[in-house]
């Protein structure tokens, strides 16, 4: 058992990875970032509790343990943006999504500092990623990543304006999976009407689905980042069981989509 993520081995050619979700921070880590930081508010809150119907269609699911704060693994070694222009957060984020400090003043990560976490928490997740990914690749010929995220739908001016669509569909612009699957997965977004949404838009995947995606060799990888309003209380992080359940079975007919077979 690894105590950088959890990882639930299933049968069907879908990996399911919530980066973000985790929220835990080591003590010693805490002690240097500012009170509000400490509670990680950028979490992607109970993505993992919403998304675990999935083990009933044979998903694999991969979640980590410990805050984005410590590192974010949808981020690459590199810490290139991903979003040149456009604000955003690194590797190991100086700054919350509502522009406060993560860090007490002089308590930032040095190079050593980034270059330590990389080994101790984004090594094992990605290599844990890999793994899966070509166990399920190799069992079925064809396989599909679904990076599931959430975020705050407003009020967070500092990487958008305005209302956030419920539902963000990102694909590199079409290059991280095949055009059927990117046509099904919009089809059932378009066919439903109770949540609004978008292909690309402000959000069009991360580094795992960019550099993990390969549609030409059979690894399709497609990220959902959904407005957190679609299942919790955004100002009290409670998970809204009534809401949860209410919208997961548009997330088990986008799931569904990806496990038909290409045309």
């Amino acid at each position: 058992m690894s105590d950088v993520y959890q990882l639930h081995r299933g049968s069907a050619p879908l990996l399911i990875s919530v980066p973000h979700d985790g929220s835990k921070i080591p003590d010693e880590l805490a002690a240097r970032m500012t009170p509000s930081a400490r509670h990680a508010p950028d979490t992607d809150w109970h993505v993992a509790r919403l998304y675990d119907f999935a083990r009933g269609l044979g998903a694999s699911i991969l979640v980590p343990r410990w805050s984005r704060y410590v590192i974010d693994l949808n981020r690459g070694e590199d810490d290139i943006s991903l979003y040149p222009g456009q604000n955003t957060t690194g590797l190991c984020p100086v700054v919350q999504f509502n522009g406060e400090q993560v860090y007490l003043p002089g308590q930032q990560p040095d190079a050593a500092d980034v270059s330590a976490r990389i080994d101790r928490y984004w090594r094992p997740y990605h290599a844990a990623l890999r793994d899966e990914l070509a166990r399920l690749h190799g069992a079925h010929g064809r396989v599909t990543l679904w990076e599931a995220h959430s975020i705050k739908g407003g009020d967070l001016p500092f990487l958008f304006e305005g209302r956030l669509p419920d539902l963000n569909l990102g694909t590199a612009n079409g290059a991280s999976c095949s055009a059927s699957l990117q046509a099904r997965l919009e089809a059932v977004l378009a066919a439903q009407k109770q949540h609004d949404w978008v292909a690309n838009g402000r959000f069009k995947g991360g580094h795992i689905t960019r550099h993990y995606g390969d549609p030409t060799n059979g690894i399709d990888a497609v990220q959902l980042e959904t407005s957190q309003r679609c299942y919790m209380d955004e100002a009290t992080y409670e998970y809204d069981v009534a809401k949860a359940t209410a919208f997961q079975p548009l997330l088990a007919r986008l799931l569904r989509a990806t496990l038909q077979q290409a045309d």
